[in-house]
């Protein structure tokens, strides 16, 4: 009962008017950088971060337009993966598996609405959530050190055999590129350069936007013109644009699962909404069995992983609140608004300023109503993208993609290195190597790097470590189950083709 008051207290705060606009400026405006290729929610809040403290606004206020720039974003990252097979941000990059073919099919607006639909039940699961085990899960989210964090990682790796799981020594070569990638640059314990060829450029590592969008855009780029080329159509207008009932039945248990297991993911301070969207990805394709048609188009792999990342995005905001700790990179930011408002996040938050936490935590149900709202409607706006030529799409996809890695340092040798990546995913994808698999290595690469050094040094080295705790051995248990996994289903289809000769 003290809950629903603080409840109703947070939506007191989340409706006063100058509450409810600054929900609606953040949705459309994260809506927007979302669908931007290689932007995503970090910069997205971080843009509007110094507006909201030069506005003069109020604490409340200010991380109510955060969230709902962070929840927009999310919403918005899957029309550039669907329509463009550009991931906005890397909890995009499962989208594309099933979005992108959904849309060379004529069905755009199908995907584009039920992906809507489901990011809605995913954000609206998780805020119950936040309302109602926050503490608890903050609990045990602390359980997760550094070994446990690493072992995690590990896990999210061998998971890619399950979601590709008809090439897996492809699906894990792919992701053991992208972990090489992600150890270019300065090694952040020792400082030492590796990979960089003595090149200054190198020295801070590639960025997450360069290599996105070379693998994504310029691939998608270079095999659209080969298309043209052959006097092929790339991707057609969808007709329908809307969603019917029996399509929403059969995701709709898909929806709900995947909610509530990325919100349990976003809880996981750092895991965050990519770990969030693959997993779930892998839960659903293996739940489907033969009878799937994942990678292909089929409606379910389009709305778990929508799910997932719109649930940890919210989820995430429990240790932001609750422990002071970040749940994502996204939240970090936010952590830095607050700070600004000399306000620091913990336990103690919830007490000493009530209106702020269930202020933000109301603000959330309406930005999903906003979004909702807002995103609908625009399904024809959006899939008629989908119906401008060639000559037209493709110089403008070059344009927001340079705009895009330029902006990160400002120098050619991004754009040189853009292009190079772009070439190079090119081969890949002609090759039938997957490039989820790249992306998520090289997202997972840092972090995994990042806790097994902390790991290490708390135990001066030993690697018993790494299995120690109860968390760690299940997880390294189910990890060796994805391993095996393949050579499994190969096994069992054998058996099952001697079955049907005898």
């Amino acid at each position: 009962m003290e809950t629903l008051n603080f409840l109703a207290q947070g939506f007191d705060v989340a409706l006063r008017p100058i509450n409810l606009l600054m929900a609606l400026f953040g949705a459309f405006v994260g809506t927007i950088v979302g669908m931007l290729p290689g932007l995503g929610p970090i910069n997205g809040v971080a843009l509007l971060l110094p507006l909201a403290f030069a506005l003069g606004l109020p604490p409340e206020t200010a991380l109510i337009l955060l969230a709902a720039v962070y929840l927009g974003c999310e919403y918005g990252g899957r029309i550039s993966a669907i329509l463009l097979n550009v991931p906005g941000d890397a909890a995009a990059i499962m989208t594309t598996l099933d979005g992108y073919p959904l849309a060379r099919q004529g069905k755009a607006g199908i995907a584009l609405s039920l992906s809507a639909v489901c990011s809605f039940i995913g954000s609206t699961i998780a805020t119950i959530g936040v309302v109602l085990f926050a503490p608890l899960l903050a609990k045990w989210a602390v359980a997760f050190g550094p070994a446990e964090y690493f072992v995690l990682m590990v896990f999210a790796i061998t998971c890619l055999g399950g979601m590709v799981g008809d090439k897996p020594v492809k699906t894990l070569m792919a992701a053991l590129m992208g972990l090489g990638l992600a150890t270019v640059g300065v090694d952040a314990t020792t400082g030492v350069y590796r990979f960089t060829f003595d090149s200054v450029s190198l020295s801070d590592g590639i960025q997450f936007v360069i290599v996105v969008i070379g693998l994504f855009s310029v691939s998608e780029i270079l095999l659209m013109l080969e298309k043209t080329a052959s006097g092929q159509q790339a991707i057609k207008a969808s007709g329908r644009l809307l969603f019917n009932f029996k399509e929403f039945c059969s995701v709709g248990w898909t929806a709900v699962r995947s909610g509530l297991t990325g919100f349990v993911i976003g809880t996981l301070p750092g895991a965050g909404a990519t770990i969030a969207s693959a997993m779930t990805y892998m839960t659903e394709k293996r739940i489907a069995g033969d009878k799937g048609r994942f990678g292909q188009g089929d409606l379910r792999g389009l709305a778990a992983p929508e799910a997932a990342n719109n649930a940890s995005a919210c989820g995430s905001m429990i240790p932001m609140l609750t422990l002071g700790v970040p749940g994502s990179g996204t939240t970090a930011v936010m952590i830095g608004a607050l700070t600004l408002y000399n306000i620091t996040p913990g336990p103690l938050l919830f007490e000493q300023q009530p209106d702020v936490v269930w202020g933000l935590i109301a603000s959330l149900f309406i930005g999903n109503v906003i979004l909702l709202v807002m995103n609908i409607p625009l399904v024809g706006l959006f899939s008629r993208m989908l119906s401008v030529p060639n000559w037209v799409l493709v110089p403008a996809i070059i344009i927001v993609s340079l705009v895009g890695v330029y902006a990160v340092h400002s120098t050619t040798f991004d754009l040189v290195l853009m292009i190079g990546l772009g070439v190079f995913g090119y081969l890949l994808r002609k090759m039938d190597f997957p490039l989820s698999a790249l992306i998520l290595g090289f997202v997972l690469g840092e972090l995994m790097e990042d806790n097994l050094r902390r790991a290490l040094s708390i135990s001066n080295g030993e690697l018993g470590i790494l299995w120690a705790s109860p968390i760690s051995l299940v997880l390294w248990a189910l990890a060796a189950l994805m391993l095996a996994m393949p050579g499994l289903r190969w096994w069992r289809n054998r058996r099952r083709l001697h079955a049907s000769h005898a």
